[in-house]
C-alpha cells in the first residue's frame, strides 16, 4: 500500500509543493512547527533513510540544504532546523523549518492540521518558492 507521501507525490492527495524533480520533492507539512515547515521526501518510497541508495540520500540532503537556505531567507530566520524522525509516515522525509531557539524543535508544539491558516500556508509556500528561485 502506498504511503500518504506517495499519494501526495502522485497527486492523489493535495500538497503545497515548493520543489520537485524526478527524485526528490518538497512540500509543506500539514502540522507545522512554524509556517514554512517543509518536508523533503525522496520520490522512491523507502521507509528508513539509512536504507536509501547513497546517491538518492545525497540528493535529498542537497535539496534539504537549498530549502533550508530558502527558509532562512524567506522568513528572516536565524537558522533552518532539520530533523529526521520518520515515525509517523513510513517514507523517508526530512523536516526543514524556521528556527530561532531549541524549543522550536519541539514537535509537541506543532500546529494541528485544523489550526493552520490556509492563507498563511499558501503564503509560506509562495515565499519559499520565490526564495528557491534566488538560490
Amino acid at each position: 500500500m502506498s504511503s500518504v507521501f506517495t499519494k501526495i507525490i502522485n497527486g492523489e492527495l493535495p500538497g503545497r509543493f515548493v520543489y520537485r524533480d524526478e527524485d526528490v520533492v518538497a512540500f509543506l507539512t500539514i502540522e507545522p512547527l512554524a509556517y514554512g515547515h517543509t518536508l523533503v521526501v525522496p520520490v522512491q518510497e523507502v521507509d528508513r533513510w539509512t536504507d536509501l541508495d547513497p546517491a538518492v540520500w545525497a540528493k535529498v540532503c542537497a535539496v534539504s540544504q537549498r530549502v533550508g537556505q530558502a527558509i532562512v531567507s524567506a522568513f528572516d530566520s536565524p537558522r533552518a532546523g532539520m530533523i529526521i524522525a520518520g515515525f509517523d509516515v513510513p517514507h523517508t522525509h526530512i523536516h526543514v523549518f524556521p528556527a530561532a531557539k531549541m524549543s522550536d524543535y519541539d514537535f509537541s508544539r506543532a500546529l494541528g492540521m485544523n489550526e493552520t491558516d490556509p492563507a498563511k500556508m499558501d503564503e509560506a509556500a509562495e515565499k519559499i518558492i520565490a526564495a528557491l528561485a534566488n538560490t
